[in-house]
């Protein structure tokens, strides 16, 4: 039997275009708590606007990576169905908010998040909070190695992309854990840009040809590293990463759910299959996505549209009756 003649139903372009209502509601929802301090306000406002139209979305959606794990959030968790049960079997991953303090700060960044995939070919990382990760565009492929110091990947992603060491930029979350690394970054020769949170976003500028950011490296969720997978396959672009085990009960959890320690996850490993779908619209203003604006009787979104089997980005500019979301 052939894929085509095969009953099993998968992903297809329409599904995305649906599931983007399912983010430009989050971002909506969330948007009356930009800067007002809130953070699980912000989150909670946005996890029930996306769940509630994901529930309207033809597709039986299995959450593979959800906020109830990680966020202590009562919706979204992993192991939930969504969806009309009709249409295609996906696993998916959420995170209505990604950048819930730069939310409540009012900070740049803040995307609402949904990854799709063919139903069993998503990674469930959930089971260890942090991953280790390098994430180049496609200049990188075959050149950078995670297993690699730092600043021998900096000189061979500038050869790669016919630049000075001195012109790379490698984006990291601004953490403690990260001022050795920093250093080292620095002392090869390349600037950086510190990240307060959201590591998806820059992961992405990363990954795009013509922005700023050459790089983005170091310790985030391990979730948003699934999620990020989704984006960096279709685009044609390098993601390696390494699960990072807080303690020791941490990762006999995580070899009990069949993870890896010490081991190179590749962005096809935490996705495996290129029928996948990146959808993301800004909830607060960045260098990806505008965010959220109210203009007089008017809310404008932008998001953007990633398919995997196409490579195709495309970015959509939504003006919604204020009226109908009070």
């Amino acid at each position: 039997m052939t894929e085509s003649e095969s009953p099993i139903q998968h992903p297809d372009r329409n599904l995305a275009l649906e599931l983007v209502r399912a983010t430009e509601a989050a971002a909506i929802r969330a948007y009356p708590f930009i800067g007002k301090g809130d953070k699980n306000a912000a989150d909670m406002a946005a996890v029930d606007a996306m769940r509630a139209f994901l529930g309207t979305v033809n597709f039986e959606g299995l959450v593979v990576i959800g906020e109830g794990e990680k966020d202590n959030a009562p919706m979204l968790f992993n192991g939930e169905v969504v969806g009309t049960g009709n249409g295609p079997k996906c696993d998916i991953a959420v995170d209505p908010i990604d950048g819930t303090s730069l939310t409540a700060a009012g900070r740049q960044n803040a995307l609402s998040v949904i990854a799709v995939s063919d139903r069993g070919t998503m990674l469930d990382a959930s089971s260890i909070f942090y991953m280790n990760k390098l994430v180049t565009g496609a200049a990188g492929v075959g050149v950078c190695d995670i297993r690699k110091p730092i600043g021998e990947n900096i000189k061979a992603l500038a050869k790669a992309k016919n630049k000075q060491v001195s012109e790379i930029v490698v984006a990291v979350l601004d953490r403690p854990r990260h001022e050795d690394l920093i250093r080292e970054i620095r002392e090869a020769g390349a600037g950086t840009r510190l990240l307060l949170d959201g590591d998806v976003a820059a992961s992405i500028h990363a990954a795009s040809y013509g922005t700023r950011i050459d790089m983005c490296v170091g310790i985030g969720g391990s979730p948003e590293g699934v999620v990020t997978a989704c984006a960096i396959t279709a685009m044609g672009g390098l993601m390696q990463g390494i699960l990072m085990p807080r303690d020791e009960q941490e990762s006999k959890r995580g070899i009990d759910s069949g993870l890896k320690m010490d081991y190179v996850y590749e962005a096809t490993e935490l996705v495996r299959s290129d029928n996948t779908f990146f959808i993301a619209t800004g909830v607060t203003d960045g260098g990806l996505l505008q965010g959220v604006k109210r203009k007089g009787p008017v809310i404008r979104t932008e998001s953007m549209v990633i398919r995997g089997r196409s490579g195709t980005i495309r970015r959509i500019f939504a003006d919604h009756h204020a009226s109908r979301w009070a």
